[in-house]
């Protein structure tokens, strides 16, 4: 008991915040399911990521309160246990936990798939199948993972910003290539329909699911009553500006005549350059700022979150105890960590990124309408809770949200929504098992002791601050840049 009642080492500041969040939403959405959605929309495909964005901003804001005033390991499941009942935040974190590992199978797959365009754009052909390349991609990331959460953390932080760094030297490169007329003219297969809208908007919203990731990691945040809601401020803003300018820019480089191909491409972006006849530097920039920067980055964060929620969840006794142990070394929790990676292999056995990416839909869209269905029960249930931010609205925001989310689901995979039905049977087996055998009282003082937060010094809040309003400045201009090239064309054609 006295190892399973250790509280995770708060290491993590406003900028591993951000990118551990971001690190977990860019990357396979935006370069695979998102980006096929261009190839059914064309240049109306901002109006779709417009409408994602908009549909996370406020869901955003009721974690950042969340966050802000309950900052535990495994966000969701601890909020929706306490305003909702523990089997509702079972529920938010058994989805959350099969939404993340899908994610993660299926970025190691998007990964496999740049690795090889980055050896074939050189002149190399691997004979290895993409399914081995995603598993050696998992197990390096398991065991780092498993070394610590400062070694996660400066990872993470040294993908983004390579990323970063190799995407705006190809967005210079590849500025020739665009050709503007791409953005005054329709396909004439886009269907603009009611139901088709919100299927696409459903799929491009999966580019955005994770905006929340940093409150899974609560516990590992300094001074998480300012820097999550900050970093909750930031991150679906940051999500929009990335995935409009790489639109921008799929858009822009596909022969018209390609289009509807990209809708069933494996790497689009790869796809549309060598369709386009654009290769050589731009083809090996483009997969190298993919695989090692964008896919890394979601490895790297998809594999590191969800063991939180299971450590969480077991050291509470809604899962069984032996996943709430912790290394005696790195304070990791190391058997959730291993257990979900060895799930995340056998998910990428399946090779199938519509399946993952259905299942991880189903899976994200469940866990957000439990999770703001909990903001509202905290709310009714802990009236007097100290809440250093509090969302604005609620009565209002909260239960339009999760009809929102509700229409989402009606656009599922049959498939994926079977597997979602099986998997949340199954964790209400396992956790109602786990209550019987563990009982169902927390540990209060294990509670108290991860609720003592510190407030930062004068000195050290003013360089907080300061690098807010850098990274808000930036993230501003950035979403203006992308909405002016998607608008400008229209206004001057």
């Amino acid at each position: 008991m006295q190892e399973q009642s250790q509280v995770l080492k708060r290491s993590f500041g406003m900028r591993e915040a951000v990118t551990i969040t971001v690190g977990t939403v860019i990357g396979v959405g935006l370069f695979t399911v998102g980006a096929q959605v261009v190839g059914l929309m064309g240049a109306a495909v901002i109006w779709a990521t417009l409408v994602a964005l908009i549909v996370s901003i406020y869901p955003a804001l009721l974690y950042a309160e969340m966050g802000a005033a309950l900052p535990y390991a495994g966000g969701t499941y601890k909020y929706a246990s306490m305003g909702l009942g523990k089997p509702l935040g079972m529920l938010a974190g058994w989805n959350f936990i099969i939404s993340l590992v899908a994610v993660t199978s299926g970025e190691a797959l998007a990964f496999s798939f740049y690795f090889k365009t980055l050896f074939g754009a050189l002149g190399i052909h691997l004979p290895v199948s993409d399914t081995v390349i995603a598993c050696i991609a998992v197990i390096v990331f398991m065991i780092t993972n498993v070394r610590g959460v400062e070694m996660t953390g400066k990872l993470q932080n040294g993908f983004m910003f390579f990323f970063w760094g190799v995407a705006i030297i190809w967005f210079l490169l590849m500025i020739p290539q665009v050709q503007m007329p791409h953005f005054v003219q329709l396909p004439d297969f886009l269907d603009f329909s009611g139901g088709s809208f919100i299927a696409n908007v459903a799929m491009i919203w999966w580019c955005f699911a994770g905006f929340e990731t940093c409150c899974a990691m609560g516990e590992e945040i300094k001074y998480p009553h300012i820097n999550i809601p900050r970093a909750l401020f930031l991150a679906p803003f940051i999500v929009f500006a990335v995935n409009s300018l790489f639109q921008w820019y799929l858009v822009g480089i596909t022969p018209f005549e390609h289009l509807s191909a990209i809708a069933v491409a494996d790497a689009p972006y790869a796809d549309a350059m060598i369709t386009a006849g654009i290769v050589g530097l731009p083809l090996i920039l483009l997969a190298a700022g993919i695989a090692f920067g964008g896919d890394f980055s979601t490895l790297n964060a998809s594999i590191a979150v969800p063991p939180r929620y299971l450590f969480t969840m077991a050291r509470d006794g809604s899962m069984p105890r032996v996943f709430a142990k912790i290394h005696p070394k790195f304070q990791t929790p190391y058997v959730s960590i291993l257990t979900l990676g060895i799930l995340t292999i056998f998910l990428i056995a399946t090779n199938s990124m519509i399946y993952i990416a259905s299942l991880s839909l189903f899976a994200d869209l469940l866990y957000y309408v439990i999770g703001i269905a909990a903001s509202y029960g905290l709310r009714k249930k802990l009236p007097d809770l100290k809440r250093p931010y509090k969302a604005p609205f609620i009565m209002i925001g909260a239960p339009i949200s999760v009809i929102i989310y509700l229409i989402m689901m009606t656009q599922l995979d049959m498939a994926a929504l079977w597997s979602g039905i099986i998997w949340c049977v199954l964790g209400l087996i396992i956790f109602y098992i786990c209550q019987a055998r563990y009982g169902k009282e927390g540990d209060a003082e294990l509670a108290q002791r991860i609720l003592e937060i510190q407030e930062p010094s004068a000195e050290e809040k003013a360089k907080m601050d300061r690098e807010f309003k850098i990274w808000s400045i930036v993230v501003a201009i950035a979403v203006v840049v992308a909405l002016l090239l998607f608008v400008v064309p229209q206004l001057v054609a």
